[in-house]
């Protein structure tokens, strides 16, 4: 959905920064490409552009854990089990938009499995932020690894605008369009 959004910001003229995880799709024409690895190098990446920008979108469904422990070598098998431990990633979304300033538009994506309404809800009120756009990603022929997606567009304004199943160009388009409309 990003590289959609991204690809649609573009075509309008947009000045697009995409901060992107690896994935095997082409770069978008006309858009920066911005490789990383980790949540650490994905929010150091975007606090980097976040000051700048007049529109964020926070796309990413980004690990909210990561192990305890890092090795750069391999872990040989000891005999009995393994206790991973989990330390939460920093919350790249709700930190950035604690900085927005005056005329920015944050907004955010909720890729739920249940619930997924009411927890948009929660991630705008909670976050500050001025659009979510809540993402039913239970479903295998929409969202995450699928050509298609639907998706309900949430502003802090109180406005709701559900659309899809669609190309998720077209449903690139129906979010810039609403965030637009109202917002920039």
């Amino acid at each position: 959905m990003g590289y959609a959004l991204a690809t649609e910001a573009a075509a309008r003229g947009w000045h697009v920064d995409l901060v992107t995880g690896p994935v095997n799709l082409t770069a978008p024409p006309g858009v920066r490409v911005l490789p990383v690895v980790s949540a650490k190098d994905m929010y150091a990446a975007s606090e980097t552009l976040f000051e700048a920008c007049d529109l964020f979108i926070a796309v990413a469904a980004v690990s909210d854990y990561r192990p305890k422990v890092f090795s750069k070598q391999k872990q040989k098998k000891q005999g009995g089990a393994v206790l991973l431990e989990l330390v939460p990633t920093v919350d790249i979304l709700k930190m950035l938009a604690t900085r927005k300033r005056p005329g920015q538009v944050v907004v955010g994506f909720a890729a739920e499995t249940e619930d997924v309404e009411a927890q948009a809800l929660r991630k705008l009120v909670e976050k500050k932020l001025d659009w979510v756009v809540a993402n039913d990603v239970s479903r295998a022929t929409i969202g995450m690894n699928a050509d298609d997606n639907a998706v309900t567009l949430l502003g802090a304004d109180g406005s709701r605008q559900a659309f899809g199943p669609a190309p998720k160009a077209e449903v690139a388009k129906f979010i810039l369009s609403g965030i637009a409309l109202k917002s920039l």
